[in-house]
């Protein structure tokens, strides 16, 4: 399967510190890797309503839903690029996120079985020096992950406040060179064992 890269961008702002280091990263992809940029700010998902117990889910046809869940399932490697807000992901990702739990139920999508083996990715920007604070945004891709059998590639942290700052975070545009050219393992959950 040739590598398609889907870049979900989850800011409220558009070209902040967190999508310019996403884009840093995804120059470095060899130019036969597909990338899909879809911003969820102007695709917004309404909330998610919890349906996984009624019987009646029907796959979505058009709209944004649609949109992304027909991405995410052409996606080998899917990139969350949200900034840290409130120590995690933002709303707009963690909105999407939750759809997964739709489509894990959704007829005819089988959801689990086709993103076990594919990559989760995370890019984001923070304002603090103390990179332990995005530790619970890490826990939330990772153990997403592990519960669908995904690997984890990790999640690429730059430092910037105010637009642009990232760009003067060295040691994250070098680490950008890299990012997505090492070999992303199987997730687990923290308390399972390699």
């Amino acid at each position: 399967m040739t590598r398609r890269f889907l870049f979900v961008l989850g800011s409220s702002r558009p070209d902040g510190n967190t999508e310019l280091l996403a884009r840093r990263a995804a120059e470095q992809l060899p130019e036969d890797v597909e990338q899909q940029w879809i911003d969820l700010a102007g695709h917004p998902l309404p909330d998610f309503e919890d349906l996984r117990h009624d019987s009646d889910h029907v796959r979505p046809r058009e709209g944004d839903v649609a949109l992304l869940l027909d991405a995410t399932l052409a996606a080998t490697d899917i990139v969350i690029v949200s900034p840290l807000y409130w120590y995690s992901v933002s709303a707009h990702v963690k909105r999407y996120l939750d759809y997964w739990s739709g489509w894990l139920r959704t007829p005819g999508v089988d959801f689990k079985a086709t993103m076990a083996g594919r990559t989760l990715w995370g890019v984001t920007a923070l304002a603090h020096e103390e990179r332990e604070v995005a530790d619970p945004l890490v826990g939330t891709l990772n153990n997403s992950a592990a519960y669908l059998g995904m690997r984890f590639g990790g999640v690429l942290l730059g430092n910037g406040s105010k637009p642009g700052d990232v760009l003067d975070d060295t040691e994250a545009l070098t680490r950008a060179k890299t990012f997505f050219a090492q070999e992303a393992p199987l997730a687990r959950f923290p308390y399972e064992t390699p």
